[in-house]
This record gives structure tokens, C-alpha cells and sequence, in this order.
């Protein structure tokens, strides 16, 4: 049967050499080589360009065009490798928490739920939160990049994601273990990719694991963080902007950047 997603193609995006066997060594593999080779990026939304949640336009996009994407394209397209690879798994619906108490719209954000002898959590969507599948039946805290996380049942058929951050537990999105599709997502992803109240149409970002931090590009600074550590520097005019993109992120546009750019405020000294 004809697949959208050629697996050497996409292996080599993420420079991954390692045994392809579906087990969780090469999940935890996968899982750290996307999140540190694939940028989380909206520049799409602010270029004009329609985000098509299919997997043929998410592997040109990611793979051919050597682009990234936000967390429907990353986390969509990288089920579809697992897939391939011969991983059983599910998309699941994951709840972001709203403003004003409650949660956020349904489909606001795709996880992966793997099945291997164990329950595994994935996910590659959310910048670098976590670098490591978590359990998903493993009561209490679970390790992470530089910090502890949990995945705890609510009571009500939910399961809550929380990062213990600045000496207290912060709830990241709660998720029901109901298989969906792709295609459920469309219409969240179309909430998020048009609505002015959005955050990812009210600038543009571009950021990527690193083996020490993490490097992001919010439209002109480049911050760069290595062992908690904050390195931030203006960047000047498009042309310094586009050198960032292209040697931080290996990302080249076709085209011109997304507006808007800051503008230096006009008078004054």
C-alpha cells in the first residue's frame, strides 16, 4: 500500500542511525532526535500559507521543505512515522487549560499514546517540555530534562500533565485516553491558525530543542539557553533575522519574512 511517509527520508531529517525496532528504546530514541533536529514554528500562519493536516502535506513540509511546525503538524506527522515503524498507537485529545479557570476548546492539542508492554505518553508538539515518553500507569513523579512531571487521573475519565515548576505542580493540559484522528483536529487547528485571540496569530516564534536547552527566535531576539542559563540578543533587520533561521533552525523561506518585525519606536535619542 502507498504511504505518504518515506521512513529513510524522515529519518534522515531527524539524523537518527539507530535501530528502527518498535520498543521504547528506539521510541525514546525517535522521540529526543525529532524534538532536538525539528523546530516548533508557526511562521506558516503569518506568511499566508494554509496548515493542511494531511500526512502527504506534513511530510513535505517537514521533511522535503525541511521545515517545522506547530503541535498538530509535529505531533500528526510524527504518529505517522511510528506507524510505519511498526508502532501500535493512538492519537489522543488533549485540554488546555483556559485563562479564566475550566479548559480551552476540544481538540486543542494532539498527544501520542504508544502501546508497547508498557503505556507510553509521547510528545513532540509542545516545545521541549519533556524530552522522554512518560509512563502512563506509573504513579508519581517521572523524571525530565531538568525537572519532574506526573500524569495523574483526574477522577472524571481525564489524565492531567504537570510540570513541577517554581516549587509547585503546573497543570500543562489534561488528555481522555479516546482514540482520534487527524482529521478531528482540523477544525481546532483552523481555531488556532486564524483567530485573532490565538496567540500563534499575534506573533511569530520559532524554537528547538538543543542537548543543553533550547534556542528560540520570537520574531527579533534570539534566546538561547543552555543549563538554565539565558543568552539574549536583538536581532537587526530582516537580514540578521533571516541568518538566525537559517543557521539556528536550517530554515530558508522562499519568500520574504512574516510581517510584523518590531519596529525601533519612533524620536527620542
Amino acid at each position: 500500500m502507498h504511504t505518504a511517509v518515506d521512513t529513510s527520508a524522515y529519518l534522515a531529517r531527524i539524523g537518527y542511525r539507530g535501530s528502527t525496532s518498535p520498543d521504547v528504546a528506539t521510541l525514546r530514541a525517535l522521540a529526543r532526535r525529532h524534538l532536538l533536529s525539528v523546530p516548533f514554528e508557526n511562521l506558516d500562519i503569518h506568511l499566508g500559507n494554509p496548515i493542511v493536516l494531511n500526512e502527504g502535506a506534513l511530510f513535505e513540509k517537514i521533511v522535503r521543505k525541511r521545515r517545522g511546525g506547530f503541535c498538530y503538524e509535529l505531533n500528526g506527522l510524527f504518529a505517522a512515522l511510528l506507524r510505519e515503524l511498526g508502532f501500535r498507537l493512538s492519537l489522543l485529545n488533549s485540554l488546555i487549560p483556559a485563562n479564566h479557570n475550566g479548559w480551552g476548546g476540544e481538540f486543542d492539542h494532539p498527544i501520542l499514546l504508544v502501546e508497547l508492554d508498557e503505556r507510553w505518553i509521547v510528545d513532540v508538539g509542545f516545545g521541549d517540555a519533556y524530552r522522554v515518553p512518560l509512563r502512563l500507569d506509573e504513579p508519581g513523579e517521572q523524571p525530565g530534562r531538568h525537572s519532574q512531571y506526573r500524569l495523574t487521573p483526574d477522577g472524571d475519565g481525564k489524565w492531567e500533565f504537570s510540570e513541577f515548576e517554581n516549587g509547585k505542580w503546573e497543570l500543562y493540559y489534561a488528555f481522555t485516553r479516546r482514540p482520534a484522528s487527524l482529521d478531528d483536529f482540523v477544525e481546532g487547528c483552523h481555531h488556532y491558525e486564524t483567530s485573532p485571540e490565538s496567540s500563534f496569530t499575534q506573533k511569530w516564534v520559532c524554537t528547538r530543542a538543543t542537548p543543553e536547552g533550547h534556542i528560540s527566535l520570537t520574531q527579533d531576539h534570539l534566546i538561547i539557553t543552555r543549563r538554565e542559563q539565558r543568552e539574549e540578543r536583538p536581532l537587526l533587520g530582516e537580514a540578521d533575522v533571516a541568518a538566525a533561521l537559517s543557521d539556528h533552525f536550517g530554515i530558508v523561506l522562499d519568500g520574504p519574512l512574516p510581517p510584523p518585525l518590531h519596529k525601533p519606536a519612533a524620536g527620542g535619542g
